[in-house]
């Protein structure tokens, strides 16, 4: 029984199989530089209207993910569809495909004393691997700026998002057929443990491969990969509330960036706290109390909480609660003399994603900016709005943590590479 690439339901697990597929998608990538960005973005509409057309049936496979999943496990959130969450995955394609294409600029030329050109050009990567977990809209998300920037994806998901992947899978293969003589542009690989050992081997066919997930998840990939990789996705997230902060903001940028949706990355995990404002920490989480936030605490902010805030969510914290991405109605608070303890326990604990401090002092915040090694360091703001289309990148591929290459939500742009063309008239060295 051969392997069909257009049916991804059928796949079944045989290494040469795999292969074939990786091949017949890198040849796509290279024919892709040639698409008009018209075709592109007449794509990527049609793909979000076909979501649209077909929500009922995206809600049907995703109902039998959710089916398996406790609804107290933060994993339900994460794999959750409703009406809501996919129209707004189809206004992120409209948004990419409004977006200009960032293929072809030119980046950088000048001529030299001999007569020779010189253009530096943005390309596509080519190849581009998405490993994830639980989240549905990454299948979208990834092919959408994927195309955009003119690179073929090969996807391997999370079993608990398994159907809810298929269907969107179904209808972005369905639409490319109308356009190409294949869909190899878009790959959605099965769950199978030996596909993924093999894939992540392919570094003759696959150019980059960028895992969306937990530690685990990312510490696999890194170890066990013979392709480049991209480092996204694990947020230990903190806020610190410095002596000169307003209480008010204070409580209102802390209880947003816990709760508005707990089960995602740039929530907060660990809050710091100036010891002068111990005074005022009850009023700060009072607002946690109503959404039954749990918080671990050290010494000193669990005297400042006994009696105030509610006994069965208040917990003395062990050195684990430090550094822990909860991805739920959990947090933890840390007590700090000054500045400087604040930014040494967020670059020891921390993991290069989102970090905030609340201020109203203008060196501590300039400091705060330059001294803490993370991605996206906020200032009297909420963590939460690391994302690609609150950035204004239409969707994102996933949240760099790493240095090379690119930082912080990777949209269409950090999805390209360069390369030189130098023209000349018969120059030899």
């Amino acid at each position: 029984m051969k392997l069909h690439v257009e049916e991804p339901k059928n796949l079944i697990p045989k290494l040469m199989d795999l292969i074939k597929i990786l091949q017949k998608v890198k040849n796509e990538s290279r024919n892709l530089i040639l698409v008009d960005d018209k075709k592109i973005n007449e794509i990527l509409l049609q793909v979000a209207s076909e979501i649209e057309r077909d929500y009922p049936k995206i809600l049907a496979a995703n109902f039998k993910d959710l089916r398996k999943i406790d609804k107290n496990d933060p994993i339900f959130d994460r794999v959750l569809l409703n009406f809501d969450r996919i129209k707004s995955i189809a206004d992120s394609l409209r948004i990419i495909a409004d977006y200009k294409s960032p293929v072809g600029l030119t980046i950088e030329e000048k001529n030299l004393k001999n007569g020779l050109k010189l253009r530096k050009v943005s390309v596509p990567f080519g190849v581009i691997g998405v490993i994830f977990e639980a989240r549905p809209n990454v299948v979208v998300d990834v092919f959408a700026l994927c195309f955009k920037s003119k690179n073929a994806c090969v996807l391997k998901g999370g079993s608990q998002s398994e159907n809810s992947n298929f269907a969107f899978m179904g209808i972005i293969q369905k639409v490319l057929k109308k356009f190409f003589k294949n869909s190899n542009i878009a790959v959605l690989l099965p769950n199978d443990r030996a596909i993924v050992a093999q894939f992540l081997k392919s570094n003759k066919y696959v150019d980059v491969i960028i895992p969306r997930g937990g530690k685990g998840l990312i510490d696999f990939v890194r170890n066990n990969s013979s392709i480049p990789v991209i480092e996204t996705g694990a947020g230990v997230v903190h806020t610190y509330v410095d002596e000169s902060a307003d209480i008010e903001m204070a409580k209102e940028v802390i209880f947003n960036a816990k709760t508005s949706r707990p089960s995602v990355c740039n929530a907060l995990d660990t809050m710091i706290v100036h010891q002068k404002k111990l005074k005022d920490l009850n009023k700060i989480c009072e607002k946690l109390a109503n959404k039954k936030v749990l918080i671990y605490t050290d010494e000193s902010s669990y005297k400042a909480l006994t009696n105030k805030y509610p006994k069965n969510l208040l917990f003395k914290a062990e050195k684990g609660h430090f550094g822990m991405e909860f991805l739920s109605l959990k947090m933890s608070i840390k007590t700090v003399k000054n500045l400087d303890e604040a930014i040494f326990h967020i670059n020891t604990f921390g993991s290069g994603h989102s970090e905030a401090i609340l201020t109203k002092n203008k060196a501590n915040a300039e400091k705060f900016l330059n001294m803490v090694d993370a991605a996206c360091v906020y200032v009297n703001a909420s963590t939460r709005f690391t994302d690609g289309g609150e950035f204004g990148l239409g969707a994102e591929i996933g949240i760099s943590t790493q240095k090379l290459h690119a930082r912080g939500p990777m949209g269409i742009k950090e999805l390209t590479s360069y390369k030189w063309e130098i023209c000349g008239n018969g120059q030899v060295r």
